[in-house]
């Protein structure tokens, strides 16, 4: 969201304030929506895109438990929940190469000690346009989806394009 104080362009949508200048953004919230693309990304809720069932690692698991089931399951990120089920981190291919490949040994090592901790999340009733925002912020490919503190799903860029090529296209 961009702020015409300071110029800011990295505010989340929906900021109350711009993360730059304090400014107050309220009132520059009710963008027009043009078109059905556009819509769609401010008004629909993330649980439109019907987010895949998590997959997921307890933090003890080693990484070589976390790649297999990356490849089994053919996803590019696993959620590391603690006993009760709550979302402790994420484990991605990214996480992966950059802090792990060419290690010796690392079959072995806990993901716990290779997780991002405490990673970026979204609701089911969060707009597609605030989990984008977040997306665009931080870099992330994925995002978890989180209920009562629990991961209820996961949604991915490509979940994105997906939506948003299906309506541009009439669907």
């Amino acid at each position: 969201m961009y702020c015409p104080a300071c110029n800011h362009s990295r505010n989340p949508p929906g900021a109350d304030a711009c993360e730059h200048c304090g400014l107050p953004l309220t009132h520059t919230d009710e963008a027009a929506l043009h078109g059905r693309v556009e819509r769609s990304l401010m008004t629909d809720p993330v649980s439109i895109l019907a987010p895949a069932t998590p997959v997921t690692v307890a933090p003890d698991a080693t990484l070589a438990d976390a790649i297999r089931l990356m490849i089994d399951r053919r996803v590019g990120a696993v959620l590391v929940v603690g006993a009760a089920g709550e979302l402790v981190g994420i484990l991605t291919e990214r996480d992966f190469l950059t802090r792990v490949a060419g290690r010796p040994g690392f079959e072995q090592l806990p993901v716990a000690d290779h997780m991002t901790r405490d990673p970026e999340t979204v609701t089911p009733a969060d707009t597609l346009a605030f989990a984008l925002g977040r997306m665009d912020a931080g870099g992330y490919r994925h995002l978890p989806v989180v209920a009562g503190g629990k991961p209820v799903g996961m949604v991915s860029i490509r979940d994105v394009l997906r939506h948003v090529t299906r309506i541009s296209q009439g669907g």
